[in-house]
């Protein structure tokens, strides 16, 4: 780990909402990262790596979290509004690959807070992030087959739809059968999305 591969720890603002790490410390993060892997939208599309059933799960994911941006590898943020604190779900950029100047990116909202741009904003912001402070060239989104309102996020915000990987993700709450995703991809080289 050197300096130059540590992910900054300062917040990132824009378009109405602050993208802040996650803290393992605070109770408050620890609750809102388990509701929001809890929320049966978010386990409909998503199967992640760790199970993240209770307390301890959603603050050792956290914690691995906050221990990627150490390492370079990953940025967690809650994303909530810059006025009053309320979290409103979270991004993550992971697999970082500084040789490749690559990454990839993905994200979940709260219930309270969909349909709002929440995560069309959230997108937008992480990657000029993404592509200004980490000089990264290619950051990738994938989702489930059928995720209509994730295929649109991506569109919104410029990313590509590239062709679908087969069998690249777990099928909903298991880990013995996969399905299919959607590839989608920005370069640094595209124009902003309008």
């Amino acid at each position: 780990m050197t300096p130059d591969t540590r992910i900054p720890a300062i917040p990132v603002r824009g378009g109405g909402l602050r993208l802040r790490r996650w803290n393992a410390a605070d109770e408050n993060d620890v609750e809102t990262f388990l509701r929001g892997c809890s929320d049966p939208e978010f386990q409909r599309w998503n199967t992640p790596l760790r199970p993240i059933a209770d307390l301890a799960d959603a603050r050792a994911a956290v914690r691995s979290k906050a221990e990627g941006a150490e390492a370079g590898t990953g940025a967690a943020f809650c994303v909530e509004d810059p006025d009053t604190g309320t979290a409103l779900g979270h991004i993550g950029v992971s697999r970082i690959d500084r040789g490749m100047r690559s990454a990839c990116v993905g994200y979940w909202i709260l219930p309270e807070a969909r349909g709002k741009g929440v995560a069309t904003r959230a997108l937008a912001l992480a990657a000029r992030w993404v592509f200004a402070d980490l000089r990264l060239h290619r950051l990738e989104l994938d989702h489930a087959v059928g995720h209509e309102a994730s295929c649109k996020v991506a569109e919104r915000c410029g990313f590509r739809y590239e062709g679908t990987l087969r069998g690249a993700m777990w099928e909903a709450g298991r880990r013995d059968a996969f399905r299919d995703c959607h590839l989608h991809a920005r370069l640094a080289t595209d124009p902003e999305p309008r």
